[in-house]
């Protein structure tokens, strides 16, 4: 899986390493406790309705980027500091990865999941 990042008739590839976070358990737990992620990863968190959807640090050693779609368009972008960072946002899907991996991101840019 890829996740892609579309905007003004761009595409560019974010992460060639994706997982996804669909259990109540891999949601809670996100990365905390992990040491590192690698730079082309991303976790997505899928969730079946829109709803206000907030992101802690607590536990995570590293900077992250993260953003808050619907429908695959990004409404919200923000950068979250280790262990301190919290945002919230509403979504019907999350992605985290690694610091600066979504800079060129923006909202209203569509982001998605690519199979193969």
């Amino acid at each position: 899986m890829r996740l892609v990042h579309e905007s003004d008739s761009r595409s560019e590839t974010l992460a060639t390493e994706v997982e996804t976070a669909d259990s109540f358990l891999s949601k809670a737990r996100g990365l905390m406790f992990r040491r590192s992620i690698p730079d082309d990863y991303a976790l997505v968190f899928r969730f079946d309705d829109v709803a206000s959807r907030d992101v802690h640090m607590v536990f995570v050693p590293f900077p992250l980027d993260v953003l808050w779609l619907q429908d695959g368009e990004v409404t919200r972008t923000e950068r979250l500091s280790p262990w301190t960072g919290l945002a919230e946002a509403e979504a019907d899907q999350l992605v985290e990865l690694p610091a600066g991996s979504a800079d060129e991101v923006t909202v209203g840019d569509e982001v998605r999941v690519v199979r193969g």
